[in-house]
């Protein structure tokens, strides 16, 4: 069984504090093919309560998450005529598979940055 797991982190940067209640998804990627493999939201911490994938559910491939921050947008910056965003995908492709990939967002009604983290 592999010892690797995904989660996130989504910090609000333009409210400084967590992002509570974002729907996430992850999908794996192959031959160009999408496959959605979970769906949680993020707690009071901006975290989602479990691992987004855990050990044994993340062997090495290609993946997407998908923040759909559209809700939350609307709705902590309702002075917006509509959000900006409102669903930001993040591909990326992982290598080992015991190793934890941690892929933070920082969002702001107007940017965003994402990174691997620890």
């Amino acid at each position: 069984m592999t010892q690797g797991y995904l989660t996130t982190h989504i910090l609000d940067t333009a409210q400084g504090r967590p992002a509570q209640n974002i729907k996430i998804s992850v999908y794996t990627i192959t031959e160009n093919k999408k496959e959605l493999k979970a769906e949680m939201t993020t707690n009071a911490d901006g975290r989602t309560d479990s691992p987004i994938l855990p050990q044994g559910d993340f062997p090495p491939g290609q993946y997407e998450l998908v923040f759909h921050v559209g809700p939350y947008l609307a709705e902590h910056f309702p002075q917006d005529p509509a959000p900006f965003f409102d669903d930001i995908p993040v591909p990326f492709t992982t290598h080992d598979a015991d190793a934890h990939y941690h892929i933070p967002l920082l969002l702001s009604p107007y940017g965003y940055s994402t990174y691997r983290g620890s």
